[in-house]
């Protein structure tokens, strides 16, 4: 059976603390220690790779269960035209914390004949590197998916909603290659999940452990005053990490959409637009780091040269 991690609670999260706004949805990664025999982990634990010359032993599992209608987003990195068949998607109502080890080689027959376990195979179509896909588990209790914005599909139906429910992928035949993008539920609100919590040990393809920088807290001493002017703005208007500051940064992709503190935080460590995950270079990420030294006004006028 596999050791549950000190640092985790029983259905797999992590206990380290993270600061979020009520919208949030929490952390959500690939969970590190259920999957396949041929998946690297890498990118934070949100990209994960079949590094071996065969078309399964590819499983991988969300590292929380998700809610009902939380949408989980994937982009496939790269495929390979070597294989028949694509990614094969679904949920399950197993920890992936309690999986013994090493997982089923497939998802589909292997996890699907067994109880608890509800996957389908996606077209072909679907699948080609670039493609992003959204899939979530309806109230009714069916599988939905989309591939890049089209219209909704039916997977499947008769998942059981009386248990938390872990989303599962099978990086199987074509696919090679995922990014985990993040999710959100649509409502009134549309709430969306978070960068994982600090402090994450992130296992790179050389199998050699990082240690994530330490930087400073969202909100450090002598920011009330900002914080409760920013508070006055739009929520739209406001940093998507820490909801209270105004987002003033402008990131490379477009996005404004955090503030000066946070722009820091997140270059360092996750490298990426919290939105749209857009890479960011490292000079740019110089660049951005230079931002939480400035008043608001610098802040401005230097995003907007840049």
């Amino acid at each position: 059976m596999v050791k549950q991690n000190s640092n985790e609670n029983s259905d797999g999260t992590s206990k380290a603390s993270h600061r979020c706004s009520w919208r949030c949805l929490g952390p959500l990664t690939f969970h590190t220690q259920a999957v396949g025999d041929t998946v690297c982990l890498s990118h934070g634990h949100r990209r994960a790779e079949r590094n071996k010359d065969t078309f399964r032993n590819g499983l991988v599992f969300s590292s929380r269960p998700l809610k009902l209608q939380e949408r989980l987003r994937v982009r496939l990195e790269k495929d390979s035209f070597k294989w028949e068949g694509s990614l094969r998607v679904g949920f399950t109502n197993v920890s992936p914390s309690g999986r013994p080890l090493p997982l089923p080689s497939m998802a589909i027959p292997n996890l699907t004949d067994t109880p608890g376990h509800w996957a389908a195979a996606l077209p072909e179509y679907f699948c080609q590197a670039g493609s992003e896909l959204e899939f979530w588990v309806c109230t009714s209790g069916s599988i939905n998916v989309t591939c890049n914005g089209s219209e909704t599909e039916k997977l499947l139906t008769g998942v059981d909603l009386s248990h938390p429910l872990w989303a599962m992928i099978d990086i199987y035949g074509q696919a090679h290659s995922i990014s985990l993008l993040g999710s959100e539920k649509q409502g009134l609100v549309c709430r969306r999940s978070c960068p994982a919590p600090e402090p994450l040990l992130s296992p790179d393809c050389d199998n050699q452990l990082r240690l994530l920088p330490d930087v400073s807290p969202l909100v450090g001493d002598g920011d009330e005053d900002t914080v409760l002017r920013d508070m006055e703005t739009s929520e739209e208007n406001r940093c998507v990490v820490c909801m209270m500051k105004e987002a003033r940064v402008t990131l490379p992709c477009g996005h404004r959409c955090l503030c000066s503190h946070c722009c820091s935080m997140v270059t360092q460590r996750f490298g990426t637009c919290p939105l749209c995950r857009h890479q960011i270079s490292a000079d740019e990420e110089s660049f951005c780091a230079g931002l939480s030294s400035k008043t608001p006004d610098q802040t401005h006028q230097m995003t907007v040269a840049h």
